[in-house]
Parts: structure tokens; C-alpha cells; sequence
């Protein structure tokens, strides 16, 4: 799958879409939790600080010799265990302040207890800043005794840094698991699409003549169009091949016709020119009609109905031919490590392409013919045609795809051969190109898929 997540794909954007929610849910989840407990923590410390310094007002008394004592200690064990975070202290003017035993070193400042009603701060404590009580009270003889408790602040702080570490790490692993919820839901929903994508890979390597398989009611439309839309295309190419060969086989005869009477004219010294116009004009249309005929031949216009090609099998029958044509000349295929390799190329197109490049080779050559398959596993398929011929002028390489160029008239031929197999080239999507040799011409052929198919 994650081949698959590649910039503009579904996935992709299904994934960042629930990447995007899941991170706002858990985010807002961890804000409004942590800002509810430190809300619910502050308010326990300051009522639980609130009902402490009420009970210090009145377990305090002053005894017979004017000293401040209690007549209990505080019913919170902590303010016994020095340092332990919570202290108190009581004091009056003139008197010596009396603290808890917890706070064995410094004092409180008792300036925050001075009214009666209860007021706090947060203010320097023995171990560091401290959440400060304070009210004021007169003893029975009228003097003013300031009762002041406090908290360190690190306690609060140490229960909710303990929540939000147990907080963030159980969201953590909740958004995880929605992630991955949220990828099973994807490849779970996005799975026709594969199967629909393996079916048209299918119908491009000839393997099926439809889309086949049973899609959801979203998909089930689309593919009911494209079926009888291969069909529809299909039967249209059928037919204009059809009209295509019949309307130049029906052009050959009167072409025949005014060939024969233009050759006739030809022995009329006072017709001769005129003749040899509808020669030379003949002769153009008789290019055409071959040309023509030859593309109406090629199954390249119905790509989703091609069959596809195996190699080197397809080269078999075509150099046993050209054997046959060219008696003189040896023909020799090397497919080495390309045995059974398929490529997803119509068969038909494929081998008329070879075809036409090994008369051209055969032609010229002088006494060999090599043909040589090249493929690697994940890399482009390449046909080579090299004969020992002559070759030709690097610049007029391109002048010899072009429509009747003959480049030596000394060689039969009309000049359609390389205009017919670039047509077919491009057509089926492959690479034709000619280039000079120390030993003759090369023609290479290459395909270059964008996902190589395997051997069957």
C-alpha cells in the first residue's frame, strides 16, 4: 500500500484527510482533559488549603504563659514530615511564631492573613513557591494572631505532569490505532479500484477482451460504460479496416487500368509526356494504397484488445521468412535471459514491426542479419537488427522514414517499409530509431513500460 501513496492518489489524500481529523480530535481531547483536571486539581488544593487554615484557627490557643500552642496537631499527617510540601505557621505581634515541624528552615510570610476572611496567593516557601493561605483572628484578649498555610506549587505541578504524561501516552496509542483503523478502512474501501485497475492491466496485455468481476454500485456503471465502450470501439475499428482495404482494392483495378493506358500512350511520341505524368501520378497513388492497406492491416488502433507479445517466439516465423526471401543472407536471433518474457505489446503490430525491419536489413546486407532481444528485470525490452550492410549517411537517417524515400534506387522497393513501421512504432507506443555501425545498420526497438511485465 504504500507503493500507492504517491502525490494526488486517493489513498493519499483519504490518509491525510483522517491523518488531519484524528490529530484535531486527540488534540482538542488532550487540551480540554488537561485544562479539566488542572482545573478540578486547583480547586481540591485551594478548598482542602481553605478548610486547613480553619481548622489551624481553631485548634490554636494561647496558654497561661502568653505561648502560641495547639491543642491537636492538624488532622493532615504531612505537616509533620519535614519538607514534605505543606506548611503552616501561626504568629502574633510581640510573640514567637510557632510552625509546623515540617518546615524545618525558613518561614511564611504572614502578610497575606490580614482580614478575616480567607485570602491566598502564591508566594515563597521554604522549598520554593508555594500556593499561601491566610486570615487573621483576635484572641479572646483582643490581640491579632495571623494564620498563614501553604503548599508548594510542585505538587500540584507533579499531579498534573503525572496526568498529562499518562494522558499524552494513552492518546498517543488511541491515535495510532485510529491511523491504522483508518488505513484498514481505506485499503478495505479502495480495493474495487485495485481490482478494476488489475482488470484493465488485464485487457491491455490481451489477457481478457472486457473488464470482468463483480464491482460496488458506485464503480458497477463505470465499468458497464468502458465494456461497451472496447466493444463499440472494437466493432468501429473492424469495420473501418474493412472499408479501408476494400476501398483500395477497389482502386487498384481502374488504377491498373490508367497505368496500362498511360505505358500505351507512353509508345505515342506525341503523348509522351502526358504519359509519363499519369505514370509518375499513378505510381504515387499506388504508394498511397499500399500504405494505407498496410495500416489498415495493424491491430494498433484497438490497444485494450491487443494480444500481447512472447518472445522469442514471435520472432520464429518472421526469420524462417525472411530465410525464404533472403536465400543468401543468414539470419540469427539471440534472446538470451528474454526467454518467455511477455511485453504488453500487440503481437500482430510487434511482429509486422520486426517483419519490415528484417527486409530492410536483409536487403542491404551483405551477408548476416542479427536480431538480438535485451531485457532486464525491471528495465526497458529492446530489439536490435543489425546487418552488415553498407548503412547510411548519419545525415539522412531521418530522410529515410519518410513516405517513398528510396535512398538507393538500385534496390527494389516502393519506400513505404520504415514510414509504415515508424507509424506502427509510435502507434503501440515504442521507440524505433537507426543508427550506423562499424559493421553495418542498426535498428533498435524499445519498450520501456512503466511496470515490466514478468515471465509466464
Amino acid at each position: 500500500m504504500t507503493k500507492r501513496l504517491v502525490p494526488g492518489s486517493l489513498r493519499l489524500r483519504f490518509l491525510l484527510a483522517i491523518t488531519i481529523w484524528v490529530a484535531l480530535g486527540i488534540g482538542a481531547i488532550w487540551f480540554s482533559a488537561v485544562g479539566i483536571f488542572s482545573a478540578h486539581v486547583e480547586q481540591s488544593y485551594h478548598e482542602e488549603l481553605e478548610v486547613h487554615v480553619r481548622e489551624l484557627a481553631r485548634l490554636a490557643e494561647l496558654n497561661e504563659a502568653g505561648e502560641i500552642r495547639l491543642s491537636r496537631p492538624l488532622s493532615d499527617p504531612r505537616y509533620d514530615v519535614p519538607f514534605s510540601g505543606f506548611y503552616w505557621q501561626i504568629s502574633a505581634d510581640g510573640l514567637e511564631p510557632l510552625r509546623s515541624r515540617s518546615m524545618t528552615r525558613g518561614s511564611l510570610d504572614e502578610r497575606i492573613a490580614h482580614s478575616p476572611e480567607i485570602l491566598h496567593t502564591l508566594d515563597n516557601g521554604p522549598t520554593g513557591p508555594a500556593i499561601t493561605y491566610g486570615l487573621v483572628e483576635e484572641s479572646p484578649s483582643g490581640q491579632v494572631i495571623h494564620y498563614v498555610i501553604a503548599t508548594d506549587q510542585s505538587e500540584l505541578d507533579r499531579l498534573i505532569d503525572g496526568f498529562t504524561r499518562d494522558l499524552t501516552l494513552w492518546l498517543a496509542v488511541l491515535g495510532s490505532l485510529l491511523l491504522a483503523t483508518g488505513l484498514a478502512i481505506i485499503g478495505f474501501g479502495l480495493h474495487p479500484l485495485d481490482r478494476l485497475s488489475r482488470a484493465i492491466a488485464r485487457l491491455r496485455q490481451g489477457k481478457a477482451e472486457k473488464l470482468e468481476g463483480d464491482y460496488p454500485a458506485e464503480i458497477a456503471p463505470l465499468v458497464r460504460d468502458l465494456n461497451a465502450y472496447i466493444h463499440q470501439n472494437a466493432d468501429m475499428i473492424a469495420r473501418a479496416r474493412v472499408q479501408a482495404g476494400n476501398l483500395a482494392h477497389s482502386l487498384r483495378t481502374p488504377l491498373a487500368i490508367i497505368t496500362d493506358e498511360a505505358e500505351r500512350l507512353a509508345n505515342n511520341p506525341e503523348c509522351s509526356q502526358a504519359a509519363e505524368v499519369l505514370l509518375e501520378q499513378g505510381k504515387a497513388m499506388e504508394q498511397q494504397i499500399a500504405y494505407q492497406l498496410a495500416r489498415a492491416r495493424s491491430s494498433s488502433g484497438q490497444p485494450y484488445a491487443a494480444r500481447p507479445t512472447r518472445t522469442p517466439d514471435v520472432a520464429v516465423p518472421i526469420v524462417r521468412a525472411m530465410e525464404r526471401l533472403h536465400p543468401t543472407k543468414r539470419f540469427t536471433v539471440n534472446a538470451t535471459g528474454c526467454h518467455r518474457r511477455i511485453i504488453p505489446v500487440d503481437s500482430v503490430d510487434y511482429a509486422e514491426l520486426l517483419s519490415i525491419l528484417l527486409d530492410n536489413a536483409g536487403k542491404w546486407a551483405h551477408h548476416e542479419v542479427q536480431l538480438h532481444f535485451e531485457c532486464e528485470a525491471s528495465g526497458p525490452f529492446i530489439a536490435r537488427i543489425c546487418d552488415d550492410g553498407p548503412g547510411i549517411d548519419t545525415e539522412k537517417i531521418g530522410e529515410a522514414f519518410l513516405l517513398g524515400s528510396r535512398l538507393d534506387t538500385s534496390k527494389p522497393g516502393a519506400g513505404l517499409g520504415l514510414a509504415i513501421a515508424r507509424d506502427i512504432a509510435e502507434a503501440i507506443g515504442v521507440e524505433l530509431r537507426l543508427e550506423n555501425a562499424a559493421t553495418g545498420l542498426i535498428a533498435t526497438v524499445v519498450y520501456s513500460p512503466s511496470d515490466c511485465s514478468g515471465s509466464s
